[in-house]
Order: C-alpha cells, then structure tokens, then sequence
C-alpha cells in the first residue's frame, strides 16, 4: 500500500511561541536578492550610492501592506467577520497588483523628491522586480495556493517535473495545475529577457513598460486557470488589470516615443 502523500510542512521553524514561515523566508529572498541586484545596477549607472537602499526601505514596507489591503478588500466578506486575520500575511493573500501600486507611487515620490527621473530608477528595476515575483511564488508553493484546477498524477508526471512538486499539488485527496510554477517560469524568463535588453539600450522608461506587459500577458492567461482569483462580480480582476497594463503600456511607450519624451536611452549617465 502507498504511504499517504503529506504536504511540506509551511513552518520553518519556531523561536518559542513565534513561528516562522517559509511563505515570509521565500518573500524575503525574493526582495533581498531583488535589491541587491537593483543597487548594483544603480552604481553600475551611476546613481548615488544609497539611493535603492533609500528607496526600498520605504517601498518595500508600503508594497507589503498595500499588497494585503488589495487583497482583503476584494476577499471582505471573509475578513469583515475575521477581523484578527487581516495582518496575518504569513498564512498568504497578498496581491501583486496591490504591491505594485504601492512601490510605483512610492517611487514615483521618492524621485522627485530626491531629483531623480522615475523612469530611470524604474528601469533599472525591472529586472528585479520579476525575479523577486519569480522567486516570491515559491513562497505560495509552500502554502498549497495559487494553483490551478484538477489534473491528473499522469498530467503532472508529464510535465517531467519533480516528485516533491508533483506531491505539492496534492491537496485535498485531488492534484491541481501548479499555477505558481507556470508564473515563476514566466518572470524567470522575462527577468532573462530584461537583462538582454539591457544591451539594447532602449529609450528611458522603456524598460520598465516592456517589463508590465510581459508579466500582465503571462498573468492574463495563468490567472485564468486559477480557482482563487480575487473576482470583482463575475469578473478576475487579475485578468482586467492585466488587459488595461498591456494597453496602457503600450499607448504610453508609443505616446512617448511620438513626443519625444524619451529620447535619452538607458545606458545614459544623466539623471
């Protein structure tokens, strides 16, 4: 007879009463790796040294809490009677629409007031951005969400992938699309894609426009075979946002080349 199949344990380890989650350990690597490569890059073009320290020490706080305050107001019928849940980020739900909103308004801020082109300093972001998301989904794995809907063993074992994910995806007596994996693999390859970029040396701002539209195609089409999308009516609200980045973006980046509001490129030294 098989053994049942356990799911990996979400908890790490604990510090007396306290415990720590993997779900927080991934997300934390995810965002210190993120920074570290968004400075270098930052010195590499000439930035003042402390200037993404600076900046991340308040986007990070406020994309954290933006992110969870994206996902309870779309999840209130739930939240509205568990009041106490609501800072519990550690058991999951927070939204990456909602941490974007947050980190670009805080950035957006943050420049002026150091005088310093948003643009430039959202470019040289990109990359990290999507390889924090990448790695940060992994954070999901360990908290069995995220996924899709019901597949076989057979399906999964096809996808040549790992027994330890396959059992992962083992929930409830059923296994479900590793949704998660679908997404990782699609920010690693963009953060790929973005560093090629690099080289060619594109016009300001865009980089971080082609950056929301490869994450808003691959999330359009992923989220649709999700079982937990925060819905607005009948409506993902993932897939909604992701239409109106795509579109947007892209009307941005051709408005800007139009107005020549671009013309200074990303391997420039001026702010």
């Amino acid at each position: 007879m098989n053994e049942p199949i356990q799911p990996l344990d979400p908890i790490a380890f604990s510090l007396g009463p306290i415990q720590v989650h993997w779900y927080g350990i991934i997300i934390g690597v995810g965002l210190a790796l993120a920074m570290y490569i968004a400075m270098k890059e930052g010195n590499r073009r000439g930035l003042p040294k402390d200037t993404f320290a600076d900046l991340l020490l308040w986007a990070i706080p406020i994309a954290i809490i933006s992110a969870r305050i994206y996902y309870v107001i779309f999840e209130w019928d739930y939240y509205k009677n568990n009041l106490t849940a609501i800072p519990q980020i550690w058991n999951g739900g927070i939204a990456i629409h909602g941490a974007l909103i947050g980190s670009v308004l805080t950035a957006y801020v943050f420049s002026k007031k150091r005088g310093i082109s948003f643009w430039k300093l959202a470019d040289i972001a990109a990359p990290s951005i999507i390889l924090g998301q990448a790695i940060g989904r992994w954070g999901n794995f360990m908290n069995q969400e995220a996924h899709g809907g019901e597949v076989t063993r057979e399906f999964l074992e096809n996808l040549y992938l790992p027994d330890f994910v396959i059992n992962q995806m083992y929930i409830n007596g059923s296994y479900y699309h590793p949704t998660f994996l679908y997404e990782s693999i699609w920010d690693l390859a963009g953060f790929i894609f973005l560093l090629l970029l690099r080289r060619a040396n594109l016009r300001r701002g865009e980089m971080f426009l082609t950056y929301v539209i490869w994450y808003s195609v691959g999330r359009y089409f992923i989220e649709g075979m999700r079982t937990d999308s925060l819905m607005l009516g009948e409506l993902r609200m993932a897939q909604m946002i992701s239409i109106v980045l795509i579109v947007g973006s892209i009307a941005l980046l051709l408005y800007r080349r139009k107005k020549q509001l671009s013309d200074l490129r990303y391997l420039d030294s001026e702010n």
